[in-house]
């Protein structure tokens, strides 16, 4: 499996992390170009032009990166790299997170509020189940994710979820099956892995309360 969460293909192209040299899909790293300014760029979509730089999808192994100016050496030559590009690459792949949960919203593929998500939970519809990190651990319990690996984001906080759904605060949400979901799925490993040793940006302001979204 990918870090995404897609049955790795043989055709999906590989490439090679410059901290810790492990190759793997794309999907689980994260693509730099050198800007006009010698800059380093974070490149989410993969459409920005020059040579890709990879890293995985790491805090510490960016950080790394840009610290140990790892990026100037796969440039081969003398590149700057902020020393807050974990933190910016965070913000923006949570963007994406959002802006993907929303269109997967519109598109009537994904549902907030514990009675909506228990029901796609029940009837099978839910392939994904998303709770906010900083939700009450025991309303969380109460909804089990589907079976599968996957199949469960917890990266998000209640503020977060409730942004994609057009609310301030959100603690269950749901996915059914397709190409958006897939993509939210992939999005949100890579947030996972660079919030693992980040903690919560805005979560422990409200975790704890056992707040009953509509």
């Amino acid at each position: 499996m990918t870090r995404g969460g897609r049955e790795k293909d043989q055709d999906e192209p590989e490439r090679k992390c410059i901290v810790s040299g492990a190759v793997g899909p794309k999907a689980g790293l994260i693509r730099f170009v050198v800007g006009p300014d010698a800059t380093v760029v974070p490149d989410l979509t993969g459409r920005l032009p020059g040579r890709g730089i990879y890293v995985s999808a790491d805090r510490a192994m960016i950080a790394k990166a840009a610290a140990k100016g790892l990026f100037s050496r796969a440039a081969k030559a003398p590149v700057k790299a902020p020393a807050d590009l974990a933190d910016l690459v965070e913000s923006l792949v949570l963007r994406r997170v959002v802006d993907l949960l929303s269109l997967a919203r519109k598109a009537g593929a994904a549902v907030m509020g514990y009675e909506k998500v228990k029901d796609w939970l029940v009837t099978g519809r839910a392939t994904v189940l998303i709770q906010a990190e900083d939700g009450s651990e025991r309303g969380k319990t109460k909804l089990r994710a589907p079976n599968g690996e996957n199949s469960l984001i917890s990266c998000l906080s209640a503020g977060e979820i409730g942004l994609a759904f057009g609310r301030e605060r959100a603690i269950h949400a749901a996915l059914a099956a397709g190409g958006l979901t897939t993509r939210v799925v992939e999005e949100a490993a890579r947030l996972a892995g660079l919030r693992d040793e980040a903690g919560r940006q805005d979560g422990g302001k409200t975790a704890g309360k056992d707040t009953k979204d509509a």
